[in-house]
């Protein structure tokens, strides 16, 4: 699809809402399926899964990106779930999409990494989170109700022999469940070759037992690791969510998200789409737009498009955590997609 701007070529007119911020990263969310019950995310049973006819098909979901690439300037997805790798034939996805141009990422728990980390490469991917919270076996089990930490650490060592650069570790301290592994994490990342990153707990759970007291800050963290550590400030990369930090005399860089106690949603350029093809300007949205209806109602691409401007025009300035007002999204985490 050639790229389009209002009066019909060169670049797409920017995707801009009533603030001035222009969205160039969309986060597709795969499936809200997941392998794991992670103690802060869903209960023991799991959730009510979405019934396969609602999940967007392939040929939506490059349909959908190859409008956000080609006319609404989107130049940066990420692949999110649930958990994505749980994704029939999601390497034959990646081809698809990576055809349409965009930066390719993926985030996930990493347990079907090491099987798959080789072929998605191949397919177009280049780089990968992979969400860890401890190196203790007995303590990610705990934590995820899974004894699947091995599988994990042999997806880390896969995704960095396939050449994925950079392979980021993403973990959420939690007071009194892991906040005592923050150094051990860095350590690890570091002696690997991995990128350690450690993200503030968010009120996203489908239990709704989010705890701000139970929440390590992100001024703990950075407490924590100046005990140990001398570090040199590093920014933040453009509008990336995470700032970051570099141990002096070192290359080992450290990447804090401080989505409660820092918010950055001033600089916020992403919007996403969930695995049922419903449109949210912001992770904390409460109102979503339906994108499959109108695909599976035959709307042509100009009026996709229309829907999607006129979603993020609605943006608001931020998420509104911090407020008394504040009010949180009916979907979890797991269904709206990271």
């Amino acid at each position: 699809m050639a790229p389009r701007t209002e009066h019909g070529h060169g670049a797409p007119d920017p995707l801009v809402d009533r603030f001035g911020r222009v969205h160039t990263d969309l986060r597709v969310s795969l499936t809200d399926r997941c392998n794991l019950r992670c103690t802060y995310c869903m209960p023991a049973e799991g959730l009510n899964w979405l019934p396969k006819a609602e999940v967007l098909t392939d040929d939506e979901i490059v349909r959908l990106v190859a409008v956000a690439v080609g006319r609404l300037g989107i130049r940066s997805i990420r692949l999110t779930g649930g958990e994505p790798l749980l994704r029939r034939g999601l390497p034959g996805l990646m081809a698809r999409l990576a055809a349409l141009g965009p930066d390719l990422s993926l985030t996930t728990n990493g347990i079907g990494l090491a099987r798959t980390a080789a072929e998605l490469k191949a397919a177009g991917l280049r780089r990968v989170n992979v969400s860890l919270d401890t190196l203790r076996p007995e303590r990610y089990a705990a934590i995820t109700r899974r004894d699947r930490i091995a599988d994990v650490l042999a997806g880390l060592a896969a995704a960095r022999a396939a050449g994925l650069d950079p392979v980021k570790i993403n973990a959420v301290p939690v007071r009194g469940v892991n906040d005592d592994e923050i150094l051990d994490l860095v350590e690890f990342a570091a002696g690997h070759g991995y990128r350690m990153r450690f993200i503030e707990s968010m009120p996203l759970d489908a239990q709704g037992a989010w705890d701000r007291s139970t929440m390590v800050t992100a001024d703990e963290m950075l407490e924590i690791l100046g005990r140990r550590w001398t570090l040199v400030p590093v920014g933040r990369h453009g509008n990336a969510p995470a700032e970051e930090w570099r141990i002096a005399g070192t290359d080992t860089v450290i990447g804090v998200i401080a989505s409660v106690t820092r918010p950055f949603c001033g600089g916020c350029d992403r919007v996403r789409l969930t695995a049922d093809g419903q449109l949210r300007n912001c992770l904390f949205a409460t109102e979503e737009s339906d994108l499959r209806a109108l695909l599976r109602g035959g709307a042509d691409d100009a009026a996709v498009e229309s829907a999607w401007r006129s979603t993020i025009a609605r943006k608001g300035p931020g998420h509104a955590i911090n407020s008394a007002g504040f009010v949180r999204p009916e979907r979890p985490m797991s269904a709206i997609g990271g």
